[in-house]
């Protein structure tokens, strides 16, 4: 008889901290060890493994083939796809990128990682020393407990921009060809307004430089972190928390940290961490780098993917209707075509009717799936417009990074923009638009909030200090009439070249409930 498993997870025996031994008065309480759901193991292609899962049941997982697809550029991996056989039946799965668990049989699995990442990229990140890291739920299973996780800020879905699971991050003056894969979830928002929060109950590990006593060494050091021998590495802009999973988590850049968050307290599921930021090693864009490390099959501490996870989070609280996805960002030469889907798009009801595209050129198509050329650099911010049968709309954008073929180790301008609040924005009330370019002093913002009013003039920094406290130029609007909103904000060069970005901004009449589809 199969059954959710997440119903046999039982708590375990406590782990008993003894707050004296740390020389703490608020002591860390006893906690009982919460039993993951998830299953994790690291092949070599042509390995196989027979794999308990969380309900007691067994299958046998093999690595069949793994194909890594890098840019001619930077040599950066753009895709990852593995063959799988799960007792005798064969699925491909795309490692990170958006990409959520897909059932085959009696199981759940995803891919998180595949070895190239760690060839020109940072291979302490993950902790992998094969060629591809699989996870296994059971198939009815949640992906973790209900009521142990939620997401960790105060804000919609895919609000502004990402950097997910795996996305190597383009951006800087020039061209690199040492890539930094994204191995956390860089959730972006606007800076100083977005309450981050805590995804569980844990344990305050770190906060900014304290750190708890367990944590360091005998001569006040800290262990190596980087090469899997540590979860944590202390910063004055992040937070640690550990949870009874023995699972540690990561909020970097916060521009302030909520006092209460002191090591050795225990905070609550939901309670005040800090205020998003851009504090840290951000690259001066406002942003919650939020990271889960866990012991890995290796035996090291590395990354357990979370995009999965703060998704299933996402869906349980705010129950959203229709949710636009375009995945991935591109990164190509002038001339070089580039395919943008809307795959990855959530319809609750599974009836997504109609995907439309509008391009910057002012192009239009339609489907789920279409091919563009560009043949003059820039940043590009692509329209998808998804509608379901009951008449819902969400939006999302594609972007679309174009290099100049005659110079190619050069990067063009790019643009960060974000708006608060993201949610139950009402007629008549004032919208906080923050924006922030990079890779250009030149020229200026421009702002057309998609409503018809006057273009709006505005100029940051340019990012020539990446902590400037007044890095980002703010403006404010408010909306007359209810509705679904295009924001488009761009600025360019002397030469002409731009970089383009959009925001989506749903408004109700004032007096009435705002239900967004997202």
């Amino acid at each position: 008889m199969r059954f959710n498993c997440y119903r046999k997870v039982c708590y375990l025996s406590c782990l008993a901290i003894i707050s004296s031994a740390l020389g703490l008065s608020n002591a860390l309480v006893a906690q009982d060890k919460l039993a993951a759901l998830v299953r994790v193991v690291d092949l070599s292609v042509g390995e196989s493994v027979q794999v308990e899962l969380c309900n007691g049941e067994h299958v046998q997982v093999k690595l069949l083939d793994l194909q890594e697809t890098r840019d001619p550029i930077r040599q950066a991996i753009r895709s990852a796809m593995v063959k799988v056989q799960v007792d005798g039946e064969v699925i491909k799965l795309e490692s990170g990128m958006y990409n959520l668990p897909q059932v085959l049989g009696k199981v759940q699995i995803d891919c998180s990682v595949t070895g190239g990442y760690n060839s020109n990229g940072t291979p302490g990140f993950w902790g992998l020393e094969k060629d591809a890291r699989l996870r296994l739920w059971p198939a009815e299973s949640p992906l973790l407990r209900p009521g142990t996780f939620r997401y960790p800020v105060e804000q919609r879905w895919l609000a502004t921009r990402t950097w997910f699971d795996n996305e190597p991050v383009d951006g800087g003056t020039k061209v690199l060809q040492k890539i930094y894969y994204h191995s956390g979830l860089d959730i972006g928002g606007t800076e100083r307004l977005v309450q981050v929060i805590a995804a569980t109950d844990a344990v305050v590990v770190s906060s900014g430089d304290d750190v708890l006593s367990d944590y360091v060494l005998k001569d006040g050091s800290l262990p190596k972190y980087g090469e899997g021998t540590s979860p944590i590495a202390p910063r004055a802009d992040v937070v640690y928390l550990r949870d009874s999973r023995g699972w540690y988590y990561r909020y970097s850049h916060l521009d302030s940290i909520d006092e209460r968050v002191r090591p050795g307290r225990v905070i609550k599921q939901g309670e005040p961490v800090g205020v998003l930021g851009k504090k840290g090693a951000s690259g001066g864009w406002s942003h919650l780098h939020f990271e889960i490390k866990s012991k890995q099959p290796s035996g090291k501490w590395g990354t357990q993917a979370g995009y999965a996870f703060i998704w299933e989070a996402y869906r349980r609280q705010y129950k959203p209707q229709l949710v636009a996805n375009t995945s991935r960002k591109h990164f190509v030469l002038a001339g070089e075509s580039v395919s943008m889907n809307g795959y990855k798009s959530y319809s609750a009801s599974d009836s997504i009717r109609r995907f439309q595209w509008l391009f910057t050129d002012g192009a239009r198509a339609r489907g789920p799936e279409v091919t563009r050329t560009y043949s003059r650099p820039g940043v590009y911010s692509e329209v998808l417009k998804v509608t379901d049968k009951a008449g819902n709309i969400d939006y999302d954008f594609a972007n679309v990074h174009v290099l100049d073929p005659a110079n190619p180790d050069l990067y063009v301008p790019r643009i960060h923009a974000a708006y608060w609040p993201t949610r139950d924005n009402k007629t008549d009330e004032l919208i906080t638009f923050k924006v922030r370019s990079f890779g250009t002093t030149e020229g200026e913002e421009v702002w057309d909030f998609g409503d018809g009013s006057p273009l709006v003039k505005v100029k940051s920094d340019g990012n020539v200090d990446p902590q400037a406290d007044n890095g980002y130029a703010i403006t404010t609007h408010a909306y007359t009439k209810p509705g679904d909103y295009l924001v488009k904000v761009q600025r360019a060069r002397s030469d002409g070249v731009a970089a383009v970005f959009h925001l989506h901004v749903h408004v109700v009449r004032a007096g009435t409930q705002a239900a967004t589809t997202n």
